[in-house]
């Protein structure tokens, strides 16, 4: 067992399972994705370590646990179609492709992204297709989607995201206001209509470009 290795079962063993993350499918793929591979070279010495890891330009990887709590709240399953919205480097995206049927990572920062798919290579995961362009618009072409991920905290869902949701879709986010603890959030759309429930709180980073509210669900 590498370093690595071990650390990846400390972190599902001592961050994920003590901490309400009971899924299985949701642990193993955790423990099948090496996340070291996720962060840039100076990184891969504390990519496990149980915090948000700064990539640079205000982007974050978001810290394991939390990450784990928000796909859990989606409860995938293999036939849906998933979205990361602020895919970053591509980690929950790899993880969610071992549940789902295809995930469209989308990515405004073109160095995360390679970071991405030269990750998904190594790993062999053909299931993630990335997409660089802005982050607020979602990605239309291949909506609509079961299920939607936000790869950090905002202030708001844009209406275009929140429109590519499908019915009896879920959408895992983290809501957090300038200066306030973060909300992470489960939004389903059943009947054409938006509800949201509260799951935990989380100190989870902003993500750019979201800090404003042209226009907003919640």
């Amino acid at each position: 067992m590498t370093v690595h290795d071990e650390a990846r079962f400390n972190m599902v063993e001592n961050q994920l399972r003590p901490n309400k993350v009971h899924d299985e499918r949701i642990l193993d793929a955790f423990m099948r994705i090496r996340r070291e591979l996720f962060v840039p070279e100076a990184l891969r010495g504390v990519a496990y370590l149980d915090d948000d890891l700064p990539l640079g330009n205000r982007r974050y990887l978001m810290e394991p646990m939390i990450a784990a709590r928000l796909l859990q709240a989606l409860a995938v399953q293999p036939k849906d179609a998933a979205l990361v919205v602020g895919a970053g480097v591509g980690y929950e995206a790899a993880v969610l492709a071992l549940l789902v049927r295809g995930v469209v990572a989308l990515e405004s920062d073109p160095v995360l992204a390679r970071i991405g798919r030269s990750a998904s290579v190594d790993h062999r995961i053909a299931s993630v297709t990335y997409v660089e362009a802005p982050l607020h618009l979602g990605h239309r072409p291949r909506a609509s989607y079961d299920a939607i991920l936000f790869g950090g905290s905002v202030e708001f869902v844009p209406e275009k995201i929140a429109a590519q949701l499908a019915e009896g879709g879920r959408m895992a986010v983290v809501l957090r206001q300038h200066g306030c603890v973060g909300r992470a959030t489960l939004i389903t759309r059943a009947g054409g209509v938006l509800a949201q429930r509260v799951i935990f709180d989380a100190a989870t980073p902003l993500l750019p470009g979201f800090d404003v509210k042209p226009g907003f669900v919640f």
